[in-house]
């Protein structure tokens, strides 16, 4: 095998394959001309990033708070999740999962927003994890 005939590794196709760079020596030198160097990229290197985005809570964060009412009395809402999910269907669900009364409020600014009676902000968090409806990173829990 002569120095003509030397192949590279490619690094982003499989480890079979491998690039012939034979025309990119220099026959009157005998080293590689890198200006004529060109690597094509077979894959989509932001492919594991779009696979991330793509799923259920994307980017969007949840906001989970609690308002103060009269005395020991609180709210607690959840704001941002998307649009396809079912307000009510989920609402329901939290209802009979922490024993408490709630409801779907229309705001201007943001949306629909769940509001709970007491401090529910562990509960719903672990419950829309637990769901598949948000993922863990995408929540944010406000309050004291």
């Amino acid at each position: 095998m002569s120095d003509l005939d030397t192949q590279i590794p490619s690094p982003f196709g499989k480890p079979s394959e491998s690039i012939d760079v034979s025309h990119f020596y220099s026959k009157k030198n005998k080293h590689l001309n890198f200006s004529q160097f060109i690597l094509v990229v077979t894959t989509d290197p932001f492919a594991e990033a779009k696979a991330e985005d793509s799923g259920v809570g994307s980017k969007e964060y949840v906001h989970i708070r609690i308002q103060q009412r009269n005395g020991r009395k609180s709210l607690t809402t959840v704001q941002g999740l998307k649009k396809e999910f079912s307000y009510t269907k989920i609402l329901k669900d939290l209802k009979k999962e922490f024993c408490c009364n709630g409801t779907v409020v229309q705001d201007s600014e943001l949306g629909q927003v769940i509001q709970l009676q007491g401090d529910q902000r562990k509960n719903v968090s672990t419950f829309l994890v637990q769901a598949g409806i948000v993922k863990k990173d995408h929540i944010k829990i406000h309050g004291f």
